[in-house]
Formats: structure tokens, C-alpha cells, sequence
């Protein structure tokens, strides 16, 4: 509440009653500075339906810290206090900051409802790893810490459509390079990064163009995609699609092809397996950051490295000629590569910038809005 407040912020509490335990009413009051808001029942609120104009009455809803049983109920629709009558009841964005013992975190059943809240379009911010309140125990459930959540919130109060009137284009998932008709040369992207970015800009007001290799996702709504295979198809498709203000190269791209793929299915012989020779697929990221002509103003490229990640993605930086690389390691120990988290690093000529790890979709929410400051 109080990095809220220094940013500006009105902060209206609503404290629920396993909240009272750890912090007093008078206590909250003093740092929000309004009072604060308990009962569901309390007759001189609730004349006036007090819990739908303080659902309403507000930008933005944060539930922080959010419990097991919070999101439980928020994700099946149940109010039965003031805080869940309130979320039940707003049309606001909702911002949440998951915090919990791991295993309840991990369990089937919270991610279920994690699932159902995002599909409802609700926000997350954390959880972290670290250190529990039970002795001992440590791993991902802790809550983000209170810089996090107010640099969360600032993005999602930032002036509605900040990127409205501009054009992003977005490349996503893997490519398919034929061998023969049913026989392909691919890698493990799920395409999740490079869609959720692209939903991200789309909320942010932008024109968005997905252009995307092939992938299990759906489309993300209000976005403009095309469907691609191969390398050269998606440099096509990127290149049709321009001009753009800024262009975010986040699909796994062959890096190459076999130079004559077979008309018919290559069969087993005695002889071992066929040779293959391969040629070099378009680097589509350096052919659009060197154009001369309709350049994006900002050109984004993705470094996915198993080692010398920074060093790997300075000198990507300097050779395509973009203008931030967005860096991560996608060693198999990592579960990043087709999971639905993302640890990444912003390389830019002037620094690096390390982000903790973090669910794709509050990694896309923060590239995107980090764009949009760089673009204006």
C-alpha cells in the first residue's frame, strides 16, 4: 500500500477476516490513509450496496496476498465475504499475488483454478521462489515482493491503449522444414512466449499480426494471424506484413533446411539412413533489422541459449542488428522450453536487465509495456 501511494495510488482496503489476524484494521487504515473495509453485513455500507460500489468505484482490484482458498473461490464464483462479494461483482482488471506453501501452489486443484483465472482474464503477478513462514520449507509459493506488485499495478493502470494507433508484428512457435512428404526437421517451441505477447499488445491497443509456425494454441483474440510452416514462408509473411512500429522476432526458426526435400516418402533401405545435406534458412531477423526501407522502429529478437546466455545475446544484439534481445536459457533443466514459465534477461547496447521467473503471460505483459515506454 505503501509503494502504491508513492506512486500516486488511492489504496481503498478491503481486509478479509483471515487477514485481521495478522495485521489490525487500525494498522491498515494508518498506511492507506481510507478507511478500511470489513464486513459484508455492515449496515452502513451495505444500504447503499456497499460492496458493489466498492467494486466498482476503482480502477483496478489487487488481491494481495492471494490464498489457496481465495483463488479457489474466486475461480468457481463464490462470495461469501466482503473481499469475494467485491471480486465477484466488479468489471474491473484484477490483479492477484499468489502466495502459499509450494505444494499447494504445485497441487492439481489450485492449478486448475490458476487456469480458470487466467482464462477469465484475471492478472498475476508471483509467485516467487524462496523461504516459507514454515520452517524449513522453501520453493516457488512465496508472494512478489512489494516492488513487483506496484510495478504490476503501474502497468496495468498505464493510460489506456498505450500502444493504440500503432502496428506490432509478431513472430511465434517453431518452423517445419520438410525431409519428405510426412517427415519434418523441427524443434520443441510451444509457441506459448511469442502468443502471449501478442494477446499482450492487443490488449495494449495495438494493431497486432501474429505470425506463427505451426502450433496447438488458438488464436489469441483480437489479433490478426497467419499461419506459416516453413522458414522462408514466415520471412514471406513478415515481410507482407510491414510496415510495423515495432516487430518482435520471438519463433524458434530453423536454422536450416535440406536443399532438396523428396517428392515421395524417403523408405528404409539396407544402405542406412539417407545423407541429408542442408542449406541455410533466411535469418529473418537480421534481414528485417538491416532493411533500409520500412525498418520497425523497434526490433526485438530472442536469444533462447543452453550456455553463455548474456554473451550469446550481446553478440546477437551487435550481428542482426536489433535493437534488445530478450535472452533466456533453455537447458532441459529449465522446464522453459514448452513449459509455462520464462526467466529472461533484456540485452540492449546500454546494459542488461535480469527478470526473475515468471508465468509467459506476466512475461509478455512486462516486454510489452517496457516496449511501449521505449517507443515513446
Amino acid at each position: 500500500m505503501r509503494r502504491l501511494k508513492e506512486r500516486g495510488a488511492i489504496v481503498r482496503p478491503i481486509l478479509t477476516e483471515g487477514g485481521a489476524k495478522f495485521v489490525t484494521p487500525l494498522a491498515v487504515g494508518a498506511i492507506a490513509g481510507e478507511r478500511v473495509f470489513t464486513d459484508l453485513f455492515d449496515l452502513a455500507e451495505e444500504n447503499d450496496v456497499g460492496h458493489i460500489r466498492l467494486a466498482r468505484d476503482t480502477d483496478l482490484v489487487l488481491v494481495a496476498p492471494a490464498t489457496a482458498y481465495l483463488l479457489a473461490k474466486m475461480a468457481n464464483g463464490l462470495a461469501d465475504d466482503l473481499a469475494s462479494a467485491a471480486l465477484l461483482a466488479t468489471d474491473r482488471p484484477v490483479l492477484v499475488a499468489p502466495a502459499m506453501n509450494p505444494r499447494m501452489w504445485a497441487n492439481a486443484a489450485t492449478r486448475r483454478n490458476v487456469e480458470r483465472l487466467r482464462q477469465d482474464g484475471v492478472r498475476f503477478v508471483g509467485p516467487n521462489e524462496g523461504t516459507m513462514a514454515e520452517r524449513g520449507e522453501s520453493g516457488l509459493g512465496r508472494m512478489a515482493e512489494p516492488l513487483e506488485i506496484a510495478a504490476a499495478v503501474e502497468a496495468l493502470l498505464a493510460p489506456a491503449g498505450s500502444l493504440k494507433g500503432r502496428r506490432v508484428l509478431i513472430t511465434s512457435g517453431p518452423t517445419h522444414e520438410p525431409i519428405d512428404p510426412v517427415r519434418v526437421i523441427a524443434n520443441r517451441s510451444s509457441g506459448r512466449q511469442g502468443h502471449a505477447i501478442a494477446a499482450a499488445a492487443a490488449r495494449a491497443g495495438a494493431e497486432v499480426v501474429l505470425v506463427s509456425g505451426p502450433v496447438s494454441l488458438p488464436d489469441p483474440e483480437g489479433v490478426t494471424t497467419l499461419h506459416v510452416e516453413t522458414a522462408r514462408e514466415m520471412l514471406a509473411a513478415v515481410e507482407g506484413a510491414l510496415p510495423a512500429d515495432i516487430a518482435v522476432f520471438a519463433a524458434a526458426v530453423a536454422d536450416w533446411r535440406v536443399a532438396e526435400a523428396s517428392a515421395e516418402k524417403v523408405k528404409k533401405g539396407k544402405g542406412g539412413p539417407p545423407a541429408l545435406t542442408f542449406v541455410e534458412n533466411p535469418d529473418i531477423l537480421a534481414t528485417i533489422a538491416k532493411r533500409v526501407d520500412n525498418r520497425p522502429q523497434l526490433v526485438i529478437g530472442f536469444a533462447a541459449e543452453t550456455t553463455n546466455v548474456i554473451e550469446n545475446a550481446r553478440e546477437k544484439l551487435t550481428r542482426k542488428g536489433c535493437d534488445l534481445v530478450v535472452a533466456n536459457d533453455v537447458s532441459p533443466a529449465t522446464g522453459i522450453m514448452g513449459g509455462d514459465r520464462n526467466e529472461v534477461s533484456l540485452v540492449t547496447a546500454s546494459g542488461v536487465e535480469s527478470w526473475d521467473s515468471l508465468p509467459k503471460e506476466d512475461v509478455a505483459e512486462r516486454l510489452i509495456d517496457r516496449l511501449s515506454g521505449m517507443l515513446r
